[in-house]
């Protein structure tokens, strides 16, 4: 098991809600999320949602 306590990928700010961490999870090598009561496996999540979280946090 890997647990982060501080949730956030290194050099980006950490995650505040459970929308931004299912966006970093289908956007990094995460396999599992765990949210509450819910366990969410990356194998499971439609392709579609996956975004790219580098380009998300891009600075111009």
């Amino acid at each position: 098991m890997f647990v982060n306590t501080s949730f956030n990928v290194r050099g980006k700010p950490i995650i505040c809600t459970p929308t931004d961490a299912f966006k970093c999870f289908m956007g990094t090598e995460m396999d599992v999320l765990a949210v509450g009561n819910y366990i969410l496996r990356k194998e499971q999540q439609d392709e579609v949602l996956k975004e790219n979280y580098e380009k998300r946090y891009e600075l111009d």
